[in-house]
């Protein structure tokens, strides 16, 4: 195995020093959060330790087969613990409730994979290199020397799999790959989390789908797709905000597409905006951070206040002009 980096050696022994600890990932959590989450908790629990798993926001259904034992639980107030460790997660403020319930610590580790991560933890294993959070758990792990469990490889192999769009975004390396392999060797379920993940969704999720085909719009020449998600699109599908994972991805693949965006009413006055870009030189994180947003250079997002039609507004001109200079 190759020597891990200096920063993951400092983290590994604070890990076999401390006892109690809080594993805690951003609001609306994904895959890579929910995976990465999980496998550390499960990890510190199978080397003895007291370790909790906090998320302001309840799993997402998709990945509820990854938590059999309810680990994944909401934040309580009052618990001190050793050390928390952030995972996943941009910014202090997506920890939402989780931060701030967990403010109690002697030392917050923050283990990342977002450029626009401001290293607000006391210990900073922040990667833009890797595809995914789970991918950095994995080798950490291994510079512990900790066992990876089934259950452990199920969750770092989803983590893997999903932010890396199953291995299809131009993010994946070819040590992505040689992570994957190992963790199906350690006993990770392929088939199992392909179904759960891919292959398996309800209903309501379809009527989000045919919303989707129905209302998306086009602008700057075709190469802008936008789609609006309503508090009244959600109430007369049936479906919950989490169905909405992954929604973006159906509209960036038309030609000639090169940038994607959802429009998330949260309430009347603040709308969530997610990006995507499927050309290099179109930098999605650069427009999320106009927003106080951020991310990463093909999936990046923010939320902006003001009246729904401003912010369309706001960020498409932000799009044009991304386009227009890359195009000069």
């Amino acid at each position: 195995m190759k020597t891990a980096p200096k920063i993951v050696e400092r983290i590994a022994e604070i890990l076999r020093q401390k006892e109690t600890f809080c594993v805690v990932g951003h609001i609306r959590p994904d895959g890579d959060c929910v995976g990465s989450q999980l496998a550390l908790t499960l990890a510190l629990r199978t080397a003895g330790k007291e370790a909790l798993c906090w998320n302001e926001d309840p799993i997402p259904q998709k990945y509820a087969f990854l938590d059999p034992d309810g680990l994944f639980q909401k934040p309580k107030a009052g618990k001190h613990f050793d050390c928390v460790i952030a995972t996943d997660c941009a910014s202090f403020a997506r920890l939402g409730k989780a931060g701030k319930c967990a403010a109690r610590h002697e030392v917050l580790i923050n283990i990342d994979h977002h450029e626009s991560n401001p290293r607000y933890g006391h210990i900073n294993w922040v990667s833009a290199r890797e595809p995914s959070c789970g991918e950095l758990i994995f080798r950490l792990l291994k510079a512990l020397r900790w066992p990876i469990t089934e259950p452990i490889a199920d969750c770092l192999f989803a983590a893997v799999s999903t932010d890396t769009g199953s291995f299809q975004y131009p993010s994946t390396r070819p040590g992505t790959f040689h992570a994957a392999a190992e963790l199906v060797t350690c006993g990770a379920d392929l088939a199992r989390i392909c179904h759960e993940v891919y292959q398996s969704y309800p209903l309501s999720r379809a009527r989000l789908l045919r919303h989707l085909y129905n209302k998306f719009r086009l602008a700057g020449g075709d190469r802008i797709a936008y789609l609006w998600l309503k508090q009244a699109d959600f109430a007369r599908t049936g479906a919950n905000s989490d169905e909405s994972e992954g929604l973006i991805d159906h509209i960036r693949d038309i030609e000639p597409v090169v940038v994607a965006c959802v429009f998330e009413e949260l309430d009347p006055g603040m709308t969530r905006v997610s990006l995507r870009s499927k050309r290099p030189d179109i930098n999605v994180n650069e427009i999320a951070a106009q927003f106080g947003g951020g991310g990463h250079s093909a999936a990046a997002g923010a939320r902006v206040s003001g009246s729904g039609l401003a912010v369309q507004r706001r960020v498409i001109a932000a799009i044009k002009r991304a386009l227009d200079a890359a195009n000069t």
